[in-house]
């Protein structure tokens, strides 16, 4: 089941590359098809996930032999933390080419092929349990979204593109030195069995044979530096507003919505668990950075003019909660961080959404330009403005869910850091409703907005069910905690048990 979910986008690759390249209606209903198709089979994987079972799930779980000399091995599978985050991308990468069915017009058959090969790139990232098989995933992932900035973003895209090629390049090949010294330690205490990537043995053989405390500190952050670059961690986040910018609608969205969260899955799933005594020590600064991303990033929203580099600045402090939850190193934050991952990529992906439906129409992000749209458009209104709630954390609604449990772990672990990061909350609801304002209510003061359009039929088609996703995963968050919860104490007993034996 997990093999034909990564591996269908690329399938469809292939089909595509069977079709005429005069056919552009074809090349966009197979695209659509074969994303729909893994979205299906992503969809199935949530009635075949058992809620009780702590860390991987058996079903779910399988290995092939792949280059065996190396000790690599094709081996995947999923637990209550990468379960959602596979439907995440699954789901965001149908709504990301309905999206873009009028807006991108040339290069219609690379461009889906490159969306297509990301979606692949990104599963194969939260299902990968071979250290090797990760990073192939996670460069594979790169390319295509440097091409989709490259090739389909506006003005400045070369200059973004090779900013963010560049600044995780930077990051992978020392997280690339770091596995193969990793490696080493593990072949050292396997002797004479053979040695190997797979996570499981890597995670036993270190809880035995423990790193010394400075090989510990220089392997965490050489991790981390690939990771905190993708999160993106103050002040590794420069790449991020120019790179959301400047890329087509449908490559915001899934940045947002999928590519972030690499980085605290990463911290979560490798760098942590491998070194956790050096991650104990590093705990107050990178506490500390997500404090300032936080307050930092809600404050440059605050002046923002274009709407799309406001939402990506929001990222920046959104995903600094995150940081700080699972830095808590307790139940409620690690939890809560898991979760608002998920809720950050369906509301921000859905304002990328708005703002690319709203571009699309007057082709300008200033908000300036704009002013009483809701009298024009009040379905664009109606769904902004849910869209707005979610993103600020209001009750019933899923944003509430992740920071109300991610500030109840930073408290129980540092209660002047939880203070802080609550400053972010204020912000962030002073930014949006600020946004919501000058975009929405007011005079229609433009005579060039006298002839704006509502949403269409296609374009409520993939927002509507962000929306009920909003208000679902709110309402009813049990079930959504419930399946994490189970992995999360996993992880916490294993990380504990480790810890305390050094």
């Amino acid at each position: 089941m997990i093999s034909i979910i990564t591996f269908l986008p690329v399938a469809t690759v292939l089909a595509l590359l069977l079709v005429s390249r005069g056919s552009e209606r074809a090349v966009r209903f197979i695209a659509l098809f074969g994303s729909l198709a893994t979205l299906g089979f992503a969809l199935a994987l949530l009635f075949s996930f058992s809620p009780e079972t702590r860390g991987f799930q058996p079903q779910l779980t399988e290995q092939w032999r792949w280059i065996q000399s190396l000790g690599v091995s094709y081996k995947v599978g999923l637990d209550g933390i990468s379960l959602f985050l596979v439907v995440l991308a699954a789901l965001l990468t149908p709504i990301a080419i309905l999206s873009s069915w009028t807006s991108v017009q040339k290069r219609i058959l690379e461009f889906h092929i490159a969306i297509l090969l990301l979606e692949t790139g990104m599963i194969g990232v939260f299902v990968a349990m071979d250290l090797v098989l990760f990073y192939v995933f996670w460069e594979v992932m790169l390319i295509p979204m440097y091409l989709l900035i490259g090739i389909w973003g506006s003005g400045n895209r070369i200059y973004a593109a090779v900013k963010f090629f560049l600044y995780t390049v930077a990051g992978s090949l020392l997280m690339f030195l770091a596995i193969l010294y990793l490696h080493g330690h593990v072949a050292r205490h396997l002797a004479p069995l053979p040695a190997t990537f797979d996570l499981e043995v890597i995670y036993t053989v270190l809880k035995a044979h423990p790193l010394g405390s400075g090989e510990q500190l220089a392997l965490f952050l050489a991790f981390a530096a690939s990771f905190a670059v993708k999160v993106p961690l103050f002040p590794f986040h420069t790449w991020l507003p120019d790179a959301h910018t400047e890329a087509p609608t449908a490559g915001s969205v899934i940045l947002a919505g999928v590519l972030l969260k690499m980085g605290t899955y990463g911290f979560l799933r490798f760098a942590i668990p491998f070194f956790p005594l050096a991650s104990l020590e590093a705990a107050p600064w990178i506490c500390a950075l997500a404090i300032v991303g936080i307050i930092f990033g809600a404050c440059m929203c605050l002046v923002q003019e274009d709407m799309k580099r406001l939402v990506a600045y929001s990222s920046v402090s959104h995903l600094g909660f995150v940081m700080l939850g699972i830095f808590a190193f307790n139940l409620r934050g690690i939890s809560g961080g898991v979760v608002q991952m998920i809720n950050h990529g369906i509301s921000t992906g859905a304002l990328f959404l708005l703002i690319g439906a709203m571009y699309e129409r007057r082709h300008t992000r200033m908000i300036v330009e704009y002013g009483g749209v809701a009298a024009l458009a009040p379905r664009f209104a109606v769904i902004f403005f849910i869209t707005t709630f979610s993103s600020i954390g209001l009750p019933f609604l899923n944003g509430f869910v992740g920071e109300f449990l991610i500030l109840q772990g930073a408290f129980e672990a540092n209660r002047t850091q939880a203070v802080l990061a609550t400053s972010g909350v204020v912000l962030g609801a002073v930014y949006m409703l600020v946004l919501c304002r000058r975009l929405l209510l007011g005079p229609m003061s433009n005579p060039e907005n006298d002839h704006l359009t509502d949403l269409n039929r296609r374009e409520l088609g993939f927002l509507i069910p962000l929306v009920l996703l909003m208000v679902a995963l709110g309402i009813f968050s049990p079930w959504l905690t419930d399946r994490v919860t189970p992995s999360v104490e996993h992880w916490l007993d294993r990380w504990a048990q480790v810890s305390s034996s050094r």
